[in-house]
């Protein structure tokens, strides 16, 4: 399968629940797709004016490719993640939790050294003390050429969004 038959499967899998950007620059760093989800579910009294509580989930997603993945894209990568938690998620009193998923695409398996340290990867920030939600990264690598796909512990529950066969 071809890098880019792979991307068009993805945007397929994501189209109908996610607001798609293909080929952008986010914060200065190079994406080959973007997807913005967000979901909101209110409580309300007599009219949707009366609002008892709300709550607010968002997913972000960021795809790129890689010639080859070492240490240094890894944390290139990952450091871009987390710095884009301030970027994309503005924590207020309804937000509940949010989700930023990390996408590395390459042709060949990386080094056991890289696939443990994305096995082990795990990063979640709360915003005042819980009050105003919190934030999950999942970190997801996939080998085209190798059929190829792992997660850290968090990424397992979409695995199959972003496995190879359809």
């Amino acid at each position: 399968m071809e890098y880019k038959e792979y991307l068009d499967n993805i945007e397929k899998k994501l189209q109908r629940y996610f607001d798609i950007e293909r080929d952008c620059t986010f914060n200065g760093y190079p994406l080959d797709l973007f997807a913005k989800f967000h979901f909101r579910n209110e409580r309300y009294v007599l009219s949707k004016k009366f609002v008892v509580y709300a709550y607010e989930n968002h997913e972000y997603i960021f795809i790129r490719r890689f010639d080859e993945i070492n240490e240094i894209h890894l944390k290139e990568f990952t450091d871009f993640l987390i710095n884009s938690i301030d970027d994309v998620i503005e924590p207020d009193e309804n937000h509940m939790s949010s989700v930023v998923t990390g996408v590395m695409v390459t042709d060949t398996k990386p080094s056991e050294e890289i696939l443990e340290t994305i096995k082990k990867f795990k990063y979640q920030k709360g915003f005042a003390f819980g009050f105003r939600g919190w934030v999950d990264i999942r970190l997801i690598l996939v080998s085209i050429n190798n059929n190829y796909i792992i997660t850290n512990k968090k990424g397992k529950e979409v695995r199959e969004v972003y496995s190879i066969k359809n």
